[in-house]
């Protein structure tokens, strides 16, 4: 898949979410074979740019490539602005958010609200893809609601304003993440246009990987919630890609290396107290796929030292060998 001049290695991209794809996390997913990573997204009001949030989610990983930055709101001009300065910065690929489902965003009428407005839509697109110079893509749903499906449309004006590419969660707005993802309805959508379709939803095995790209006919795959602490899912889902078998299970040390690493990533790039908070989720997240790890749970999330959390860390995978 090709997304302007840029070929991506793997069919396999991480999905941008909020407070979790930062940059100690994309580093990590891209080491294990993530085709393309995407910012979290931030606001196309420069206005708040100034705010140590926005400065972390708009801080690009310059030594990987594509550097893809995702950016939402509602006005045109805004959009427009932002893009050209986030390309400014070093960023390759400018992707518009019209998929976030949260309440605070959808309010301002960003996010997956613009696919209610789609004569917005068509301004925005037009108005963003015209002020850079480097490909633009737009992540979806598909629709507001059952009633009112219409990724579709919005697909062919996506299309026609010079949109590179489109990645489509199959759910609407209001199914958030209940349900079951929408396959067909994406599968739809990429026999009516010939621009790149990345389908996105509920992809956690390597069989439920290819059964997608069958049933979605997709030129690649979006991972989600199903990469958070599990970042080695995309070596899981090359290999088995590749070789349809599955990949031998990672050495507990490979384990444990890649958590203290993610770990000092997160303590350098935000700071020992930020990042100490930072990591807690992370931390509880990698749990989940560790044997016996509730008792480490419990204690490293309540931990009050960076030393601390790294200790209990070492501590656990060491138990574990003997």
């Amino acid at each position: 898949m090709r997304i302007g001049k840029f070929k991506l290695d793997s069919p396999f991209l991480l999905a941008p979410m909020a407070g979790i794809t930062d940059s100690p996390f994309r580093k990590i997913c891209h080491k294990f074979g993530a085709g393309m990573t995407v910012s979290e997204m931030t606001t196309a009001d420069i206005n708040f740019w100034k705010t140590t949030k926005s400065k972390h989610r708009l801080n690009l990983n310059m030594d990987i490539e594509p550097r893809v930055v995702q950016i939402a709101g509602a006005e045109p001009k805004l959009l427009s602005k932002a893009a050209k300065i986030c390309v400014e910065k070093g960023a390759q690929i400018i992707d518009i958010n019209m998929g976030c489902p949260a309440k605070k965003v959808c309010k301002r009428l960003a996010g997956s609200a613009l696919m209610k407005d789609t004569e917005n839509v068509k301004l925005i697109l037009e108005a963003v893809v015209k002020s850079v110079d480097v490909p633009v893509t737009l992540k979806m749903r598909t629709g507001w609601d059952t009633n009112e499906r219409n990724a579709g449309e919005i697909a062919h004006i996506a299309e026609s304003s010079g949109i590179q590419a489109i990645a489509i969660h199959g759910r609407t707005r209001a199914c958030r993440f209940k349900g079951v993802a929408e396959y067909n309805t994406i599968a739809q959508i990429k026999k009516s246009v010939a621009i790149p379709i990345i389908a996105n939803g509920d992809i956690d095995s390597p069989e439920k990987s290819i059964e997608v790209l069958k049933s979605s006919n997709a030129d690649a795959l979006m991972i989600g919630r199903s990469a958070q602490g599990r970042p080695w899912i995309f070596h899981e889902l090359n290999y088995y890609f590749i070789n349809r078998k599955h990949a031998p299970p990672l050495e507990k040390n490979h384990v444990r290396d890649t958590i203290l690493e993610h770990l000092e990533n997160l303590y350098e790039f935000y700071g020992e107290e930020l990042g100490l908070r930072l990591a807690r989720k992370h931390l509880s997240w990698y749990c989940k796929h560790l044997d016996d790890s509730k008792i480490l749970r419990s204690k490293i999330v309540r931990v009050d030292s960076t030393n601390e959390q790294v200790n209990l860390v070492k501590e656990y995978f060491h138990k574990s060998e003997s």
